[in-house]
């Protein structure tokens, strides 16, 4: 039997906070989420599939009423599908994008993204399985990785944060089963910057490769090789996105003169984009990291063409960590072997972070049985979800 769309909803949610990096703060930040409805009944009710945007880009909630919904919902039901009737990812992709120019990547990769994620969840629902089972047997080896490596994600500026505050925040990571952190530099000077990273070394006993540090695109040249200098001695586990996202150049200059790893790639949102950043970006796959969300990229079908991408271009996927910190690219990382992925154990709820009873060990968390994404066992935030039709 042919699934059909029956219904999309479509909403808001406020991630708001007080957290601050180099470049944004997170006062006003919201995101989209859509509920997908289809004609499959499983115990008396409609199999539902969900999706949202990941932090860092406001709600694209315009684009998805005016241009992307709609097409989807005028589509004839066919063009929607595989020949065994199931939903064809690819197909619904291209209905998504039918009459969109080329290039202006951004707010509408987001829109494509968030119910490119929800049609996932609805597939894998459909069949039964977890998304990372479903993805691997489709573009997979059909072997997922059982655990997947995951760092923490904080260190943000907020106001009256103290040294000793950020050093509480980190042995609460520690405290979870993390043993890789992350940290914001570049919003406040080089001295205090120091200082900052300095004491959370100093949680790490000492172990500067276990911190990272990021820029969130801050530093012009100069500055971005005066930071390379300076923290170079660390050793760090990487340097995040330290200049303007599409300043390949800077990239290129900074990766000729710091000989740590780098790590890009988050607010980069097409194939066409992270082809530039490794043609251009000056990155060296033995030791830099590509950070592109599939959520926030025009979705999954478009990640696996940055993958295909990738491979040619004689890349692993294990030099790929996405950002973002929430399940969809939880499930990602597994099927498609990935080398982990974010995670926001204390920021940017109802949204972030893995399923309610996910265990982090040695900084590797495992994949829960739950059929599709697995956002019902997150309670706080399947009630937001749920509330979108019910």
């Amino acid at each position: 039997m042919a699934v059909k769309i029956t219904n999309v909803y479509e909403g808001v949610v406020p991630i708001s906070s007080s957290i601050r990096n180099a470049w944004i703060d997170f006062s006003s930040m919201d995101c989209s989420i859509v509920a997908i409805e289809s004609d499959v009944i499983r115990d008396g009710k409609p199999v539902v599939g969900y999706g949202f945007n990941s932090n860092g880009r406001y709600s694209a909630g315009e684009i998805l009423r005016r241009r992307v919904l709609p097409r989807l919902l005028e589509a004839e039901p066919g063009s929607l599908l595989d020949e065994q009737g199931g939903l064809d990812h690819a197909k619904a992709w291209d209905v998504m994008m039918n009459n969109e120019k080329p290039g202006g990547h951004g707010e509408r990769s987001v829109a494509v993204g968030v119910v490119d994620m929800a049609l996932f969840d609805l597939a894998s629902k459909i069949e039964g399985k977890p998304l990372y089972r479903y993805l691997s047997e489709r573009y997979g080896d059909g072997q997922p990785d059982d655990s997947v490596f995951v760092y923490a994600a904080g260190g943000y500026y907020a106001p009256g944060k103290t040294l000793t505050d950020l050093q509480d925040e980190m042995r609460g990571f520690l405290d979870l089963g993390y043993d890789v952190v992350k940290m914001k530099i570049g919003g406040a000077d080089l001295a205090e910057d120091l200082r900052r990273i300095e004491a959370v070394i100093d949680v790490l006993d000492g172990d500067g490769s276990r911190l990272a540090v990021d820029v969130n695109g801050r530093f012009d040249l100069n500055t971005a090789l005066e930071y390379g200098r300076a923290i170079e001695p660390y050793r760090l586990f990487w340097y995040e996105e330290i200049g303007d996202p599409l300043d390949y150049h800077l990239n290129a200059t900074v990766a000729e003169h710091y000989t740590g790893p780098i790590a890009t790639g988050e607010n980069l949102f097409s194939l066409q984009d992270a082809r530039n950043l490794i043609r251009y970006g000056g990155l060296r796959p033995d030791r830099d990291t590509i950070q592109v969300d599939p959520a926030l990229s025009y979705g999954l079908v478009e990640y696996l063409r940055i993958q295909d991408m990738l491979r040619q271009h004689g890349w692993s996927s294990r030099r790929c960590i996405p950002h973002g910190g929430h399940q969809f690219s939880l499930h990602i990382a597994a099927a498609l072997k990935l080398g982990g992925n974010e995670s926001y154990p204390g920021e940017f709820q109802p949204t972030g972070g893995f399923a309610d009873d996910a265990v982090v060990e040695k900084s590797r968390v495992g994949l829960t049985d739950t059929p599709g994404i697995g956002f019902e066992s997150k309670a706080a935030f399947y009630k937001v979800l749920r509330a979108l039709h019910s």
